[in-house]
């Protein structure tokens, strides 16, 4: 994670300064995080991937983009699939359009349910 904490930083063309003053510590705090003489907590990993919108995955696990996709390519996504022929993946966008709120809230739940089974297995 040090070397792509180091490379997000490159990439969005910031100073250590300046990444560490968005997450509320020194400039220092995020040499030493770059460099492996500090852990990264797992709270500041939310807190890196939520301030600059970099994926989870990506941040922890190498795997993926490092930047998660905005409100305009997931909009344009949905778009694409409303107006394809795949009707089963129509209709699950349907679905979840027509859910209430407690059904929404259920739902999660069981998301959240799914993921705490999940990390359990590993």
């Amino acid at each position: 994670m040090n070397e792509r904490l180091k490379l997000l930083r490159k990439t969005l063309k910031i100073s250590q300064e300046e990444f560490g003053n968005r997450l509320g510590i020194t400039g220092g705090g995020i040499s030493k995080l770059e460099k492996g003489d500090r852990n990264i907590t797992e709270q500041m990993v939310k807190s890196i991937c939520r301030e600059f919108g970099c994926d989870y995955e990506w941040f922890t696990k190498g795997e993926g983009e490092m930047f998660v996709d905005s409100d305009d390519d997931i909009m344009e996504t949905i778009d694409r699939i409303m107006l394809g022929e795949n009707e089963f993946h129509k209709n699950l966008f349907k679905t979840f359009a027509r859910l209430d709120e407690d059904e929404l809230l259920a739902l999660e739940r069981i998301i959240d349910k799914f993921i705490e089974v999940k990390k359990e297995k590993y």
